[in-house]
């Protein structure tokens, strides 16, 4: 039997900030990428663990209000990966395996949503690849 996994709101938060990090990595979220965002959190996210929300909903939710927050304030792509990277390297326990699989798995999806990959979402593609496999 896996271990129970055990994360935080701030765990989903930060994935928010990271996935919408990929999408505004050209300079803007189309539709077609946040759909892509709400398909992802329902295949692979909604049932990672069994955190609820302060409203008794399930956590992972937070990814996409966190997604859409940043995208009303058009908050910078860089400065949302950074945050994220930040997180991660101050909570590192909670990027296991499968964690880090999920998150390229979103990432990768979301990247893809519109026209394939271009230039500024591979490299920030590349990026993440290159921090979730940092110890």
């Amino acid at each position: 039997m896996e271990p129970k996994i055990i994360t935080t709101e701030a765990f989903y938060q930060n994935l928010g900030k990271l996935f919408y990090a990929i999408a505004f990595a050209d300079k803007r979220v189309r539709d077609e990428e946040f759909s892509k965002l709400q398909l992802c959190v329902l295949e692979y996210w909604l049932d990672y663990d069994d955190l609820l929300d302060t409203f008794g909903s399930d956590a992972s939710f937070l990814i996409e209000i966190v997604f859409e927050g940043v995208e009303a304030f058009e908050e910078p792509a860089d400065s949302m990966y950074d945050a994220f990277v930040t997180y991660k390297r101050e909570q590192p326990h909670l990027f296991t395996e499968k964690a880090n699989k999920l998150i390229l798995e979103t990432a990768s999806a979301i990247a893809r949503s519109f026209s394939g990959l271009n230039k500024s979402e591979l490299v920030m593609l590349g990026k993440l690849k290159l921090e979730l496999e940092r110890s």
